[in-house]
């Protein structure tokens, strides 16, 4: 039998059974990566994830674990992270956690939303769709305050370069050429449904979707395209580099990992899932 520790020392364990009957929760989470170790919870260090189940730990009276849709790194931000957890309060209406944890939470980390989810929600592997962007400042004298929240890059590239390299990556592929050797994927093949760039006045942009991501793999593409912008004598013979360095699986040749700073978890969705696994691990 399922036991649910209390939160007071030297009481027992209280029967699962004799709880009130749980609900699942959708949260929608923006946080500024900056002060944070990343998504996932760490034995010292701060985490987004640390910090959730910290408030709902104190609503609770009890531990409430909760489960991301992405774990992002060290210095890595979200304007559209989704998580989920269990509640067994049954006085606070779903939409009302959200105000609820943000009386809770630190400034850095805000719940845009919060609403009632399908009874075996699992936000990671529920997934569908990830979306992630990523900003470069191409300016003279760039903006202080722009600066924290993307890559000064002291040249401007050009665009039609660039959206050439990031189509040639459309596609189910292996990515082992863009992720970190410490990345522990039982596959390197990923479906990048969408791959583009644009400006926005001297910001420019990089949309990536796929059905996941592999360990820095946004990042290593960013670099990467960068750099061979930089070099390449043409748009062709960027695109011709590109996926010469995708077929080779070899990380070595590919460019720098952009910094973290730049890097947002922007959306997820749910779904019918075309690509990788239809259901998810039991």
């Amino acid at each position: 039998m399922r036991l649910r520790w209390s939160s007071s020392k030297g009481i027992p364990p209280v029967p699962a059974e004799r709880l009130p009957a749980e609900r699942p929760i959708q949260l929608r989470i923006a946080y500024d990566g900056t002060d944070f170790c990343g998504w996932q919870r760490q034995k010292s260090e701060r985490s987004v994830q640390e910090e959730i189940e910290k408030a709902l730990a104190t609503m609770h009276g009890h531990k409430v674990p909760v489960t991301g849709a992405g774990r992002t790194d060290s210095g890595v931000h979200a304007r559209g992270q989704v998580a989920g957890f269990f509640t067994d309060i049954a006085s606070i209406p779903a939409e009302r956690f959200a105000l609820a944890l943000n009386a809770l939470l630190p400034r850095d980390l805000r719940i845009l939303a919060s609403a009632d989810a399908p009874a075996d929600f699992h936000a990671r592997f529920d997934a569908s769709l990830r979306v992630y962007r990523y900003f470069i400042t191409c300016a003279q004298t760039p903006d202080p305050i722009a600066l924290r929240y993307s890559w000064f890059w002291s040249r401007r590239p050009s665009i039609s370069m660039l959206n050439g390299m990031a189509s040639a990556i459309q596609g189910e592929h292996d990515f082992s050429s863009f992720s970190s050797i410490r990345d522990k994927s039982l596959s390197p093949f990923r479906f990048v449904q969408d791959s583009c760039f644009w400006f926005e006045g001297e910001r420019l942009v990089y949309q990536i979707s796929a059905n996941a991501f592999l360990w820095r793999m946004v990042r290593s593409l960013v670099g990467t395209m960068l750099r061979v912008s930089a070099e390449a004598q043409g748009d062709q013979e960027a695109v011709d580099i590109i996926r010469s360095i995708l077929d080779s699986k070899e990380r070595a040749l590919s460019g720098p990992t952009a910094p973290p700073h730049g890097l947002f978890l922007w959306n997820v969705e749910y779904g019918e899932r075309n690509h990788g696994n239809a259901r998810r691990p039991s």
